[in-house]
C-alpha cells in the first residue's frame, strides 16, 4: 500500500493499458433519474454511456450490476426504481447479474463469468462510490483482477449533517475519499475517456 504521503490516484504519467471487462453497478433508475438521483446525474450518465459504447465497439465483457433493496426501498425489486436506466443489449452478449451486497462478486456469479470469459483486467463505475462501487472494486481486487477506476463515472449522495460532530460532507467529497480509500491497488483514472478496452 501507498503511504499517505504519496497519492494512488488520479491521470496516470503513461497511457492506461486495455481492460477487458466493464462492470456497471447498480445504474437503477432511483439512483439516476428524477428527484432521487444522485448530484450531477446526468454527467454521470454520459459517461457511463461513454463507457458502454466503447466497450461495446471494441468488443469487451460488459455486465451490469442491479441491486435487490429492501422492501420500501427506492430499489426494491420490481418497482420503477429497481430497473436499470441503462438498457442491457444481451444481444452482444451483455449480462445482467442481480445482488442483494455490496460487493457484486459476493454470492453472485461474478467471478465465474469474468474467469470463463478470459478476463483479467476491467473496469468499474456506477453507484455509490463509497459502497456498491468501492467493495465491488475491493472484491475485483481479492480475486487478483486489475482494476480501474475512472474519477467521472462513479457518484454518491451527500452525507447529510450529524448534529454535534459533523456538517454536510458533499458527494463530491464523498467520492473522491471512496477513491483514496482503494490505496494503490486500484487504478484511478481522471476520466472516463482515459479508459481503453479491448477483446477478451
Amino acid at each position: 500500500m501507498s503511504s499517505a504521503s504519496s497519492d494512488p490516484s488520479v491521470t496516470p504519467a503513461r497511457p492506461v493499458e486495455p481492460v477487458q471487462a466493464l462492470i456497471v453497478v447498480d445504474m437503477q433508475s432511483a439512483f439516476v433519474g428524477g428527484d432521487g438521483a444522485v448530484p450531477h446525474a446526468d454527467r454521470l450518465l454520459d459517461r457511463v454511456r461513454d463507457l458502454l459504447a466503447r466497450a461495446r465497439e471494441s468488443g469487451a465483457l460488459v455486465v451490469q450490476l442491479q441491486n435487490d433493496g429492501e422492501p420500501g426501498t427506492p430499489d426494491e425489486p420490481g418497482t420503477p426504481g429497481w430497473e436499470v436506466h441503462l438498457p442491457v443489449d444481451t444481444d452482444r452478449g451483455e449480462i445482467l447479474l442481480r445482488k442483494t451486497v455490496d460487493d457484486g462478486f459476493e454470492e453472485s456469479r461474478l467471478e465465474e463469468l469474468l474467469r470463463e470469459a478470459g478476463v483479467k483486467e476491467l473496469a468499474v463505475c456506477g453507484v455509490m462510490s463509497e459502497m456498491c462501487v468501492s467493495a465491488t472494486a475491493r472484491g475485483a481486487v481479492e480475486r487478483d483482477f486489475r482494476v480501474v477506476l475512472p474519477h467521472d463515472a462513479h457518484g454518491t449522495y451527500d452525507i447529510p449533517a450529524a448534529e454535534g460532530f459533523s456538517d454536510v460532507v458533499p458527494a463530491a467529497t464523498v467520492s473522491r475519499v471512496a477513491e483514496w480509500a482503494l490505496g494503490d491497488e486500484v487504478e484511478v483514472v481522471a476520466r472516463a475517456r482515459d479508459v481503453v478496452f479491448s477483446k477478451p
